[in-house]
């Protein structure tokens, strides 16, 4: 559906600059857009639990690496952003754990991960690319333009495309219930 320079050319046009049809063009522009594009994205991929981000494995454990204060230490997928949560048996959470560098530490013979993971572009959905594109937009917007106010317009409306990003993220799937709230079990007494 979309790719890394369609991705920019879409926040350049935001901008009112022409588009590029790659990063290696000979202008500001792509340059620009190369170095801080990776950056942008895995930022916005990881400031929330997206749905199309997330996944579970069961951790491949390291017996070579000395986890200190916990029994056992596990490879972390390659495409992990950021971890979720953790559990045995199957269940994604639930488990003490830390992440330490490049390996998950805990107390459990066996680990399923839920985590976010790097997706390709052509797995955004509409609503992420828009958000996406907003931040691009703002973040390109001062080295590109010199004009701050325009950059602090660009990274309200970016807030706002982000803010309603997810909201339509959150409505993918049946909302959580409270599992434990003392508030309930007191009313309850």
């Amino acid at each position: 559906m979309y790719t890394d320079v369609e991705l920019c050319s879409k926040a350049l046009l935001k901008l009112g600059i022409p588009g590029i049809a790659s990063f290696s063009e000979p202008r500001a522009e792509a340059e620009v857009a190369g170095q801080l594009y990776p950056m942008v994205r895995d930022a916005l991929l990881a400031a929330h639990p997206w749905s199309f981000t997330v996944a579970q494995a069961e951790l491949v454990r390291d017996d070579a690496t000395r986890p200190g204060d916990f029994a056992y230490a596990y490879f972390l997928p390659s495409d992990m952003l950021r971890s979720i949560s953790a559990g045995t048996g199957g269940r994604g959470r639930g488990l003490v754990f830390r992440i330490r560098g490049d390996r998950l530490v805990t107390d459990a013979p066996r680990v399923t991960l839920t985590y976010q993971r790097r997706v390709p572009e052509s797995a955004f959905p509409a609503f992420f690319a828009n958000a996406l594109i907003a931040r691009l937009a703002a973040e390109f917007a001062l080295p590109l333009t010199e004009a701050e106010s325009r950059a602090r317009t660009l990274r309200r409306l970016a807030e706002a495309e982000l803010k309603l990003a997810r909201l339509i993220d959150s409505q993918q799937a049946t909302p959580r219930r409270v599992e434990d709230f003392t508030l309930i079990r007191a009313r309850r007494s």
